[in-house]
């Protein structure tokens, strides 16, 4: 297959570039800086430069296309200027869908968030079916949310296109603010990392990148158009996830709660501190808010329709404090 790939050089879009390529596909990707793009050891991708507002060089990288990835996306807790947000996150997808749609792509596989599908304030699993009128955390889940509906319009026009929902990706790559929860695992291990965010009962949903990216093929290889996929984990609450670190790493930290009035402290300081310095924040208020919030996932849909598997927590994160050290990242203990 000929693919090009949006977004390609970020944590997912690397790992599906190199998964893409050892299956023997051509793959192209988009660059803003193709002289910084790298994939050692292994056939480098075909390099277009160009960003998302770039209409030709999306056209030129579709050209006979048979799949499109669109992974790109402002996934950053803070923007300076919030407009930026929707330009990447919005007009950057009618941009791609358009050059899709004109270059009669076989199919294009968005990808989107969980968190589209709202929160579990029942403490129950939620699914595709989640109500699409919810009020949605932060900029980032609302332009998301945009975008898809926008996405579903071009599938009416006759585009073939499908839409997978990644939760809390972890493991193996590049240590960006999408790969957070692998940072967190380092400094775990590293004994750096002490604290339980509130009671510890907030719950959330956490999946291995290799499922990820498996299911990224399997819905371009068998995903219903104009259909969303779930691409979840394990739900564990903030006390088990730490807990099955603990075991993995075979030396539980001792790691202390810290309450939701201390949280919030600590994250109008950073935005002050943030304010003063023009430097971005860790966190922000609305993603403090989305993380305190209960986030329970059912990924039973992709599981029957494409044959989507879930690798357990604990397999994963062994995996993952594996290839930390074998990287040599500091996991001293």
């Amino acid at each position: 297959m000929k693919v090009f790939i949006t977004g390609g050089t970020g944590f997912i879009g690397t790992r599906l570039t190199e998964k893409l390529i050892s299956e023997n596909h051509k793959v192209t990707l988009l660059a803003r800086n193709p002289s910084a793009v790298v994939f050692a050891e292994m056939e480098r991708p075909e390099i277009i430069k160009g960003d998302l507002s770039d209409t030709a060089a999306l056209r030129q990288g579709m050209s006979d296309c048979d799949w499109v990835f669109h992974m790109a996306a402002f996934t950053k807790p803070w923007a300076k200027d919030p407009s930026e947000v929707f330009k990447t996150n919005v007009t950057g997808t009618v941009n791609v869908l358009n050059a899709a749609f004109e270059c009669r792509v076989r199919k294009v596989v968005i990808t989107s968030t969980g968190g589209t599908m709202g929160w579990s304030p029942d403490g129950k699993p939620i699914d595709e079916s989640a109500n699409p009128a919810q009020e949605f955390k932060t900029i980032y889940e609302k332009t998301k949310a945009e975008a898809e509906k926008i996405a579903l319009d071009y599938v009416k026009k006759g585009l073939d296109l499908v839409i997978v929902n990644p939760t809390r990706v972890y493991g193996p790559g590049k240590l960006t603010k999408s790969n957070s929860l692998t940072k967190i695992i380092r400094l775990y291990v590293s004994g750096l990392w002490r604290i339980i965010p509130g009671n510890g009962e907030t719950a959330g949903n956490y999946v291995f990148i290799d499922d990820v990216i498996e299911g990224h093929i399997l819905a371009a290889k068998s995903g219903r158009s104009g259909e969303r996929y779930l691409l979840g984990g394990e739900n564990l609450t903030f006390s088990d996830l730490f807990r099955i670190i603990g075991e993995a790493v075979g030396h539980r930290r001792k790691v202390f709660k810290l309450p939701l009035v201390f949280l919030k402290l600590i994250v109008k300081l950073l935005m002050a501190i943030s304010k003063i310095t023009g430097t971005p924040p860790l966190i922000t208020m609305d993603w403090l808010d989305k993380y305190m919030n209960n986030s329970i996932i059912s990924s039973q849909k992709a599981i029957k329709e494409l044959g989507y598997r879930v690798t357990p927590f604990r397999n994963g994160v062994t995996i993952t404090i594996n290839w930390l050290k074998s990287k040599q990242y500091d996991t001293r203990k």
